[in-house]
């Protein structure tokens, strides 16, 4: 098949076959479609009046990407005693919709998460439910999760009340937005000047994340930066490959997120209930990150330590923010994955290395996660004072599958970004490339190319090549539709090649 050009290329068909490839449904069947249509909100929601606050005349407002529907979390600030900043978060409650066992919670169990491979998202749930009933959108009154929390004045964190109570979300923002704003570098988002109160709001919110980055900063949490591009799609063909800047508005979220979440598991844990906990264990090469360190003339001791890590990765950053992102590839790559496992009343957390905390859960994005769901319906049995709904063998199975479907998502939109990649290159074999060396080991030896920001496989020349190095590369050969892209190394004198008219 011809591919001189990728409009030939149905991107959404191999984006479905890797789906399925994986294990995952892409599609709805009829019985959940159904199942979702003869949903009654209003009865639903009569049933959930009991005990319910009302704080739906709070200043809540979301800060998510701009195509987002699928809103999961709104969060609200108000200054406290003794300089304490007093946050709120509320999480969308997704059980009151998907109760456990029915034809939706199967398939959101299955899936696990939502998929998102650039040219299509595959969500977990129906978009009646994702997008509309259990989305926390602007003006719809709403029934959340309230996670409560401080934040004291050196960032560190005294955790709060957990209750359900009636919400409205004020102002749907959007990240660049609210960090172009924040750091002076663009004008207010009009909504800003149309509700009284909202920018010291936004104000109040930057203050409290930054006392909470500042403070997981000392205590050794990694800052790590992403390569993960985003596909831009014009009529179904790539056109552009973008890596999404980070701002202090996503800093506002992930701090945020990242206290609540261990609220959450703190109030489980305190109700002698089992759960499930994210972790990131102790790295088993460490070895390979202290030599990693001292290809920088770094020393890193001999024993596992983030906070020594983090002081390497932030030392890198302002001395090559360029590079940054491929070393903190590398770095993600040889502390290994994130994991579920179940956390039992009476024994010692496994911790998360990357974060530096002992307790930490997924729980403020159930429209996406289904583990979180799992999470959500624990907390609401301890705020109603029910048993746990779950056995352990059923907290057990859960942890392994999703952590499964949690890799298995990753190696779909990882195989996606390769095959937009490809496609983006579709028409260009010949072209030399300045590029920087991701990964070298037997595996093979892998290329960041500088612009467009792709990785591919170098094929010829990849002798003696060091992570982080600089080089020229030559692309010569790509498959878009397995996501292949080789590379060659050339000399820095040689000539550049014609661009190939190979069909």
């Amino acid at each position: 098949m011809p591919i001189s050009d990728g409009h030939n290329i149905d991107l959404n068909a191999i984006a479905r076959d890797a789906m399925r490839r994986y294990g995952f449904e892409p599609e709805f069947s009829p019985a959940v479609i159904q199942e979702v249509k003869l949903l009654r909100e209003d009865l639903l929601v009569s049933r959930a009046q009991e005990n319910l606050r009302d704080l739906q005349d709070l200043l809540w407002s979301s800060i998510d990407n701009a195509d987002s529907l699928d809103l999961d979390q709104l969060e609200y600030c108000e200054q406290g005693p003794r300089q304490e900043i007093l946050v709120k978060v509320a999480i969308a409650d997704v059980d009151l919709f998907v109760p456990k066992g029915s034809k939706t919670d199967d398939h959101a169990a299955n899936n696990g998460n939502s998929v998102y491979t650039g040219v299509e998202t595959f969500p977990m749930l129906p978009e009646r439910l994702s997008t509309d009933l259990s989305s926390l959108r602007t003006g719809a009154l709403r029934i959340a999760i309230v996670v409560e929390f401080a934040v004291l004045k050196d960032g560190s964190i005294r955790q709060g009340k957990i209750y359900r109570a009636r919400v409205m979300n004020k102002a749907k923002l959007v990240y660049e937005e609210v960090g172009a704003w924040l750091e002076g570098k663009g004008p207010a988002p009009e909504v800003l000047g149309k509700i009284p109160g909202l920018s010291e709001q936004l104000r109040l919110q930057d203050e409290a994340a930054d006392r909470l980055k500042a403070f997981r900063m000392e205590q050794g949490a990694l800052e790590l930066e992403s390569l993960e591009t985003r596909a831009v799609t014009e009529d179904g063909v790539v056109v552009a490959l973008v890596l999404p800047q980070e701002s202090r508005a996503q800093y506002i979220i992930e701090n945020f997120m990242i206290a609540a979440n261990r609220t959450v598991m703190d109030r489980i844990g305190k109700a002698d209930i089992m759960s499930i906990q994210r972790i990131v264990r102790v790295p088993k090469n460490w070895p390979g990150i202290i030599e990693v360190a001292a290809s920088f003339h770094m020393k890193l001791p001999l024993e596992p330590s983030s906070r020594e890590l983090s002081k390497f990765l932030i030392k890198r950053k302002i001395a090559d923010p360029v590079t940054f992102p491929d070393l903190s590839l590398t770095i993600v790559k040889l502390l290994g994955p994130g994991e579920y496992e179940i956390s039992e009343p009476g024994k010692p957390p496994v911790g998360h290395f990357g974060l530096a905390i002992t307790d930490y859960t997924h729980a403020t994005a159930p429209n996406r996660r289904y583990v979180d769901v799992i999470i959500q319906r624990l907390v609401k049995a301890v705020i109603s004072g029910q048993p746990c709904p779950y056995s352990r063998k059923e907290l057990v199975e859960h942890a392994a599958w999703c952590t499964d479907r949690d890799k298995s998502s990753k190696k779909v939109e990882r195989f996606m970004r390769k095959v937009e990649a490809a496609v983006l290159l579709t028409g260009r074999i010949g072209e030399d490339f300045n590029g920087i060396v991701t990964g070298a080991s037997e595996k093979g030896t892998y290329v960041r190319l500088m612009d467009p920001p792709v990785e591919g496989k170098v094929v010829r020349g990849a002798e003696r090549m060091r992570v982080g190095e600089k080089v020229r590369v030559r692309l010569t050969d790509l498959n878009p539709y397995e996501g292949h892209i080789d590379l060659a190394r050339i000399r820095d004198d040689a000539k550049p090649m014609r661009r190939s008219r190979r069909k």
